[in-house]
């Protein structure tokens, strides 16, 4: 690019002076509305948290069932002061990543066979149908007798919990591509794998994102089972190990962590997908 091409302050200027005010007024308005939306949810968790408290010292609630949170945080501090905390939240956080990311790509693969063969496609139908309907829960002792009573089968139950529903949305996604691109590119000489790299693919990338937001809910679904089911580490061992010990702040700790860890994953995913199609203009 020449100097003569570059963008000069002064267009930058002229630029953000073409906004009317109307639209200066509404963009206001949208980070008000924004903000207040923001600050309202933070009120509420605080007012939750706050009702909490004060209804287990008050007696209103049970402190034995329910515990509270000031004890919730003391347990919290006194596990990450032993180092169990960081045992169990990464025992439960790599599991959960590892089936989110298999079920993804797995679930990405198997879409694309069944766009290009859709012969096939109508022959797996009814069995997606079936396991997508199947109680993932049910599948534990299955797993437990083919890999163990280890990690593997608390991911293979994240990955049963995800795959199903990735492979449905993208399929869908596949074919329900616009017809008239796929017939522009097939009167061009295109062949299948370049109709598919070239717009069916790029077509799906919202119904991929998607996906990919639903997936990491269900990873976590999945790994809390698995761990239900037969793991000594994380946070759903602590969960279960805390209700038959009747030790509920310790339930309710494990909660909280896993509230707090799936939420982080989900907004870093959240803004990964507005990057994503910020970079695309969509």
């Amino acid at each position: 690019m020449s100097r003569f091409d570059r963008p000069s302050p002064q267009d930058g200027r002229m630029a953000a002076s073409a906004v009317s005010p109307a639209h200066r007024a509404y963009l206001r308005r949208r980070r008000r509305q924004a903000a207040a939306v923001t600050a309202t949810q933070v009120v509420l968790l605080v007012a939750l948290v706050a009702a909490w408290e004060l209804g287990a010292r008050s007696g209103w609630l049970n402190p034995f069932i329910v515990s509270q949170p000031s004890k919730v945080w003391q347990e919290i501090a006194r596990m990450a002061t032993g180092g169990e905390l960081w045992v169990h939240l990464g025992a439960t956080v790599s599991r959960t990543l590892l089936g989110f990311g298999a079920a993804t790509v797995l679930g990405l693969l198997v879409a694309s066979v069944m766009w290009w063969f859709p012969f096939w496609a109508r022959v797996f139908d009814p069995y997606l149908v079936v396991l997508n309907s199947v109680p993932k829960v049910s599948l534990g002792p299955v797993f437990i007798v083919w890999l163990g009573t280890n990690a593997q089968a608390v991911v293979a139950m994240a990955i049963a919990v995800a795959v199903v529903v990735t492979i449905v949305m993208l399929h869908t996604a596949f074919r329900e591509t616009d017809p008239d691109k796929v017939r522009l590119l097939r009167s061009f000489g295109a062949t299948r794998w370049q109709v598919f790299a070239k717009v069916v693919l790029p077509g799906a990338v919202p119904a991929l994102v998607a996906a990919v937001k639903v997936n990491i809910g269900l990873a976590w679904v999945g790994t809390i089972m698995g761990e239900f089911l037969v793991s000594g580490t994380g946070l759903g061992y602590l969960i279960i190990y805390g209700g038959q010990v009747f030790n509920m702040t310790l339930v309710m700790s494990s909660i909280v962590l896993l509230l707090a860890v799936s939420t982080a994953t989900y907004c870093l995913v959240d803004w990964a997908e507005r990057r994503l199609f910020r970079r695309r203009g969509l």
